[in-house]
């Protein structure tokens, strides 16, 4: 195996620029935000060992500055943003807009590429790239539109290169602007097609965790990539369509990258945990070698008798699995592919072995909604409480509580739920505090939501074109989001609050992920009518077709 870069707790040295390209990656938020996240950190391992580029980090404060205040200035050197040639913004979620656009402005950088003469070049990576750059492209000269695969790297070498031989900004973008996963606004015609590492359902190349702290979400966990995508299919899920073919990746990468980093626990990250084949085996490898783990969101149909055992037998005490819908009716809508039954079991095999914490994650605001699906939730939440005090686990010494968390539906671009209009905000505000009216009755049971104003900014700023980008420079100018509503003159509502139509053309289709529009339409009318389809085929890419990725 070659050693992949590796820090933990340590800090980068200072890189030597000698001959070397001089690349900012910027990742929003702090450090402590850039240290939960896994994009940035494989994005860095692939750059930082590179010989040819100086790869140096910035993590962005909530406003745009370094982390004491002032200018934005890199972790490892203390250089200004502004004295960068090259700068990559690593963006994980649409709201981290907003201090990207401040940290542009705050290093003396005009956001706006139009407003920029020559260097420095600026790129942006991550999903919101290969999900709907549009709201983010003015401010952006080049967007890397998928995975970083093996052409990731030569991409910042030939840039290298072209910048020491004294080329400008303007040519290497008309010279790169055709390439599959690049996308130049104002150059790029016709859709780019993503780029991803593999198609032969393994993932070779799984993110982790480059740097260990206590700052962390996680704190002090190395984080592994199981898998990426997901089989099921769920009709809001963006991971089940982007990421597709799922891919796991294999049980001897995972103990390579632990004998090499040592690290005191691992946290499994994954959309589908249990699916993994190898899971319980690589648990119990962790175990005997007294290494401690975490696990992320399992699916309830997943969690059996001997896993759960083995879980508790290992000081495991939260467990937390996903209902999605208040009723069958809306988990057959989102295609959830969930036996209420085994939801049920899972609950009772925690109850019964002592599982000290549950969490419960719902979404609500889905079309067409209404009252009687959250009746139906009330009955099913009586049956997990009483299945909770019915089971030996369930004496007061072992007392299970459960939190349930609700968050408000997104429509997202490149799923069936595309087309669908977002839940308005005093409807939503409304649903919310019923339920969570709904919980007060149980002991033990406690429920925690978003909000719904909250919500809806992120699906503007999901599902907007470029015109968005007025907004987000208002927020960035005038003190946040907020502000800028009420001085924006564009219309919120054009963009969230109605049906789209069946040929509309999406702002987000200037990026093509392989899945096909018509297969992504037929989704939608089927959800509307409440059937369930098939997730990813277990057949290989091309095989399948159902899809269309046989077009990739």
């Amino acid at each position: 195996m070659t050693r992949p870069l590796y820090y933990g707790r340590k800090e980068p040295e200072v890189p030597d620029p000698g001959g070397r390209l001089p690349t900012a990656l910027v990742i929003p938020g702090g450090e402590g935000m850039a240290v939960s996240t896994l994009g940035w950190q494989a994005v860095y391992r692939h750059l930082a060992q590179a010989p040819q580029l100086a790869v140096e980090r910035v993590f962005p404060d909530k406003l745009g500055r370094g982390d004491g205040g002032g200018p934005p200035v890199t972790r490892e050197s203390h250089s200004p943003l502004s004295s960068f040639p090259v700068i990559a913004l690593s963006v994980t979620y649409e709201e981290d807009y907003l201090l990207l656009v401040r940290a542009l402005g705050a290093a003396g950088i005009p956001p706006l590429a139009a407003d920029r003469e020559g260097f420095p070049l600026i790129m942006a990576g991550g999903p919101p790239a290969f999900l709907n750059p549009a709201p983010i492209a003015p401010f952006v000269d080049l967007f890397w539109v998928g995975e970083a695969d093996d052409t990731f790297l030569p991409l910042f070498l030939e840039l290298k290169e072209h910048i020491y031989a004294g080329g400008t900004k303007e040519e290497f973008l008309d010279k790169v602007k055709d390439r599959p996963g690049i996308w130049a606004p104002g150059r790029t015609f016709g859709p780019v097609k993503r780029i991803t590492t593999s198609r032969d359902k393994i993932l070779h190349d799984p993110a982790f965790s480059c740097f260990i702290s206590s700052k962390a979400t996680f704190k002090d966990t190395l984080l592994i990539e199981v898998n990426r995508g997901c089989p099921y299919g769920c009709r809001f899920c963006a991971a089940g369509y982007i990421y597709r073919p799922p891919r796991h990746v294999k049980m001897k990468k995972m103990k390579e990258l632990v004998e090499y980093t040592q690290p005191m626990k691992v946290g499994l990250v994954g959309t589908a945990l249990t699916d993994w084949p190898d899971l319980l085996p690589f648990l119990t490898w962790l175990n005997e070698r007294k290494t401690k783990f975490s696990l992320s969101s399992m699916r309830a149909d997943g969690i059996t008798e001997e896993l759960l055992v083995f879980l508790r037998k290992c000081g495991i005490r939260t467990i937390t699995l996903a209902l999605e819908g208040a009723s069958q009716r809306i988990r057959d809508m989102a295609s959830k592919k969930l036996d209420p039954e085994d939801f049920l079991n899972a609950v009772r095999l925690c109850a019964r072995y002592g599982v000290n914490h549950l969490k419960l994650y719902l979404i609500a605001g889905w079309p067409g909604e209404t009252d009687e699906d959250y009746e139906e939730l009330q009955e099913f939440l009586d049956e997990i409480v009483h299945i909770r005090s019915e089971e030996p686990g369930g004496k007061k010494k072992s007392f299970m509580r459960i939190t349930i968390g609700v968050s408000t539906l997104v429509p997202k671009p490149f799923t069936p739920f595309q087309w669908a209009p977002m839940a308005g905000e005093e409807e939503q505000t409304r649903r919310l505090k019923d339920m969570a009216k709904m919980v007060k009755k149980y002991k033990g049971v406690s429920l925690h939501h978003d909000s719904a104003w909250q919500a809806r900014l992120q699906g503007l700023l999901a599902r907007g074109d470029e015109k968005v980008a007025d907004f987000i420079q208002l927020a960035a100018e005038e003190g946040g989001w907020k502000k800028a509503f009420r001085k924006w003159n564009g219309d919120p509502g054009q963009y969230i609050d109605r049906e789209r139509g069946e040929d509309e053309v999406f702002p987000w289709e200037v990026i093509d992920i392989g899945v096909k529009r018509e297969y992504l339409y037929r989704e939608w009318q089927r959800a509307k009518a409440s059937k369930v389809s098939p997730g990813c085929s277990d057949r290989e890419c091309p095989d399948c077709k159902r899809c269309g990725m046989e077009n990739f």
